[in-house]
């Protein structure tokens, strides 16, 4: 083999290795697994401070994430406690979202908040809870059910125990007594009844 062929040979393998490699490291570089890294099934999360139980997290399903972040795409269930151990309320939706950087829960879908102890229930389609603030908040249609009252507005704030909730913009107060009464009695026309009620204490 003459020394031309060979040097020749030897360009090539110098062109294929200076030019090919970059381009199979920039292939490479735009290749980024952003999927869940780790899979739990029937997961059970429990909070506690100064060793009492506050907050436990049910779910069938958790997908977690390199950030630090948690996917529950299966439904999730949350029960909030008092510090005698007795539950304050609980919180139910058909998807959830954990977002670590903010500390925030996103959940949506058929979500539902119960306070057991007043016997009020709230339905919403998106919830935000925060667990800095331990607040809850949503700017969708939003009903409430206490036990005389049935209530409807748009957008909703409350404590994480929605033991005390506003309403961002009351649309509806109907009175659940007066209902059942109505609907015991003869048929009057009553006045439209205006909403009034923007907060709960």
């Amino acid at each position: 083999m003459n020394r031309g062929l060979i040097y020749s040979l030897l360009l090539i393998l110098v062109w294929s290795f200076t030019v090919c490699k970059p381009a199979d490291d920039d292939i490479k570089k735009k290749i980024v697994y952003k999927g869940p890294i780790a899979e739990t099934r029937n997961i059970v999360s429990q909070f506690s401070d100064s060793a009492k139980l506050q907050i436990k997290l049910m779910a069938p399903r958790q997908l977690q994430y390199e950030s630090g972040d948690a996917v529950y795409p299966d439904s999730l269930f949350l029960t909030f406690f008092d510090e005698d151990g007795k539950i304050n309320n609980t919180v139910r939706a058909n998807y959830g979202k954990y977002e670590k950087m903010k500390d925030l829960y996103f959940i949506r879908g058929n979500v539902i908040v119960h306070n057991p102890a007043k016997n009020e229930t709230m339905r919403t389609e998106e919830l935000f809870w925060d667990k800095q603030t331990r607040k809850i908040h949503t700017d969708k249609f939003v009903t409430v059910k206490t036990e005389d009252e049935f209530l409807q507005g748009q957008g909703l704030t409350a404590d994480q125990n929605f033991s005390h909730w506003k309403f961002i913009k009351p649309t509806g107060v109907f009175s659940l007594k007066q209902q059942q009464q109505q609907q015991s009695a003869p048929a009057v026309s009553q006045p439209q009844q205006t909403p009034q009620l923007l907060q709960k204490q």
